[in-house]
């Protein structure tokens, strides 16, 4: 990223007007397993700490599970002066986003940082649904699982707003590329297994092959969090990425 979009001078103009920039390595944080003991050794052995119960590292912690992707070598997060998570970007997904987004790379990343300034929480996955906008409309892209573990693209629906409840309404178009999709609407507080081939406590779930269109409702008794799991077949052996479209709605009760 350095060598990319992070060299425009525009870009770099609006970081320092914008941001304090700074960088922490993940393992510090204990992100990577295999290093966590050997920085503990290191740490004893130098008489220094290193407090990652600190809001801002907790922050960026919740930054790694946050969102419709997967963490990568380098994540991008954008924080608030209270530490709230206001934007993340892997590294591993940029080009992907661009190609998707299509804009040019350094008009797509000026554009993640204004959003997030905006507070429109890119690269969250997060859907905010109110009685005055009762739907919106998300485009992203699902992995077929290769190693043995379910590959979630996640969405967060913010459906707090609704404190009678409503119905809450997903429609989905898949895109024309290998792979066929599975998606899974889970409460907002569940915590996706990577393991199971049909998660057992999913609220409800729809199949759909390329170029299809499919629709999952529910109804919801008071206003809550949601999240949406989508993910490749498990059928298919080789690995293949798709895109999706879901339109969100809810109809307030």
């Amino acid at each position: 990223m350095r060598a990319g979009v992070l060299s425009n001078e525009q870009i770099i103009e609006f970081l320092n007007e914008n941001f304090i920039n700074t960088w922490v390595p993940n393992c510090e944080l204990g992100r990577i397993q295999s290093l966590r003991e050997p920085i503990a050794k290191r740490r004893e052995r130098e008489g220094k700490t290193y407090d990652t119960t600190h809001r801002l590292a907790q922050t960026i912690i919740k930054g790694w599970k946050t969102g419709s992707k997967k963490g990568s070598p380098v994540d991008c997060l954008v924080i608030s002066s209270t530490f709230e998570l206001m934007g993340r970007q892997p590294a591993n997904e940029l080009s992907e986003d661009i190609k998707y987004s299509r804009l040019r790379r350094a008009e797509y990343y000026l554009t993640f940082f204004k959003e997030a300034l905006a507070g429109k929480q890119p690269g969250l996955g997060n859907i905010v649904l109110t009685p005055e906008q009762t739907s919106q409309s998300v485009l992203d892209l699902f992995r077929t699982p290769t190693v043995g573990y379910q590959d979630y693209t996640v969405v967060v629906i913010d459906a707090t707003a609704f404190e009678n409840g409503g119905t809450l309404s997903i429609d989905f178009e898949i895109g024309r590329e290998e792979g066929e999709a599975a998606f899974y609407l889970f409460d907002g507080d569940k915590e996706l297994s990577t393991e199971e081939e049909s998660p057992k406590d999913k609220i409800t779930w729809v199949w759909g092959e390329p170029g299809d269109t499919r629709q999952i409702t529910h109804t919801f008794d008071r206003g809550q969090f949601f999240k949406l799991g989508a993910t490749g077949h498990w059928a298919r052996d080789e690995p293949c990425i798709n895109a999706f479209r879901a339109k969100i709605s809810v109809e307030e009760n």
